[in-house]
């Protein structure tokens, strides 16, 4: 790898990792909110989902604002954002004040993907190597993250452990700062003034939303809600399992799910490498619908194996983190061929529009399913999703 493919890889990987271990330690605390707040699986789904959607739905703008402003300065925001929103959790006294911190959250968080994806898609030589390298970094974070939130909530109560959980983006912020590296010439086509770039946003869309990106775009779209409805509830419906319910070890409370969850994030650095790798192999279409299809057989496995026993639950529970976190790469790679020069931020903008905003309809309808059906109608739902996704994969190799 080239030295500032390297020092990209470094700068975007910080961001990256900061993001999924918030992203990813929120489903660790639904539990307890639900307990503290008196909140159902419904609602609970729909406030998390709200923060969520906000990272979709800011998404656009931070990809026009990348295009103008450049990527370095907005991810630095994006880190330093994203530990103070969270950080306010810890001040959350009900439903309302809960919800505000989540959505602060939310905001900052849209910032980071369509700033960092972009940056890679105009600077990497290696686009393929630095998505990979990029995606597993980030799964680092989110590993690690839940790890350590599963860590601190053993020895101290939930509204510390999120304080705790917000030092490290001053730390992020700081190293991302001290890493230089070469960025490429400013498009000649790229806006001069902030009005300039929003008053183009429309003539950029339609450039950007040719067949082949709006059948891509579906695709992540279904992706997003299937990603989204099963991270967001995982750890409890893990616990439900009677395999993997609350029991006690040396004295303390020691929840087997909480773990499998950190271990099916911890296989996902697997997925996000080897999904990666694997566009600079075959055609990243081919490569599109084949995770799609695992997804899909994943969660019908999911459904026979609930009643088998532990041994079963987890292996179908990391490979389900291996392909959900696999895929991701590919549909980055899949965006990039199918975005015009010049509006890859909006490119990225848009698609995490699908994947976060859009998709954190998952999340309620995961809270949904969960509050009036059952664990397995959770994972039938979720393959009809990722069927629906596969079917619009295979349409855009045909295009």
């Amino acid at each position: 790898m080239q030295t500032n493919d390297l020092k990209v890889t470094q700068f975007t990987t910080l961001g990256h990792a900061l993001f999924h271990t918030y992203e990813l330690s929120i489903p660790l605390f639904v539990g307890l909110w639900m307990e503290n707040f008196g909140l159902s699986a419904f609602v609970i789904g729909t406030v998390v989902g709200g923060g969520y959607a906000l990272i979709g739905i800011g998404a656009p703008v931070s990809g026009i604002l990348s295009d103008y402003f450049g990527s370095r300065r907005l991810i630095i925001i994006s880190i330093l954002g994203m530990g103070v929103g969270f950080a306010l959790l810890s001040l959350a006294s009900g439903i309302a004040s809960l919800l505000l911190a989540v959505l602060l959250w939310g905001v900052f968080a849209s910032i980071y993907h369509p700033a960092g994806l972009s940056l890679i898609s105009r600077v990497a030589t290696e686009q393929g190597t630095v998505f990979a390298y990029h995606g597993a970094g980030g799964n680092v974070g989110t590993a690690l993250g839940p790890l350590s939130t599963v860590f601190l909530l053993s020895i101290v109560d939930w509204r510390m452990t999120v304080v705790i959980l917000s030092v490290p983006a001053v730390i992020a912020a700081l190293l991302g700062i001290s890493i230089e590296f070469k960025e490429s010439e400013r498009d000649a086509t790229a806006p001069t003034s902030l009005f300039d770039a929003s008053r183009t946003v429309v003539t950029s869309s339609r450039r950007l939303f040719t067949l082949g990106f709006t059948v891509a775009f579906i695709a992540v779209l279904f992706y997003g809600i299937y990603y989204r409805g099963l991270l967001t509830f995982l750890p409890d419906v893990l616990g439900q399992s009677p395999w993997l319910s609350q029991t006690e070890f040396l004295g303390r409370s020691f929840s087997p799910a909480e773990y499998v969850y950190s271990g099916l994030l911890t296989v996902g650095i697997a997925g996000q490498y080897v999904g990666g790798k694997l566009t600079d192999s075959i055609p990243s279409k081919i490569a599109f619908l084949g995770a799609l299809t695992g997804l899909v057989v994943l969660a019908l496995a999911f459904v026979l194996v609930w009643h088998v026993g532990a041994t079963a639950i987890v292996a179908v529970s990391l490979a389900l983190g291996f392909f959900v976190y696999g895929t991701a790469p590919i549909y980055q790679v899949i965006i990039s061929e199918q975005a015009a020069d010049g509006v890859q931020g909006l490119s990225y903008g848009f698609t995490y529009l699908a994947m976060f905003g859009i998709g954190a309809i998952g999340a309620s309808v995961a809270g949904t399913v969960l509050t009036y059906a059952t664990t397995p109608s959770l994972f039938l739902v979720l393959a009809a999703v990722a069927a629906t996704g596969a079917f619009c994969a295979l349409v855009l190799r045909r295009i």
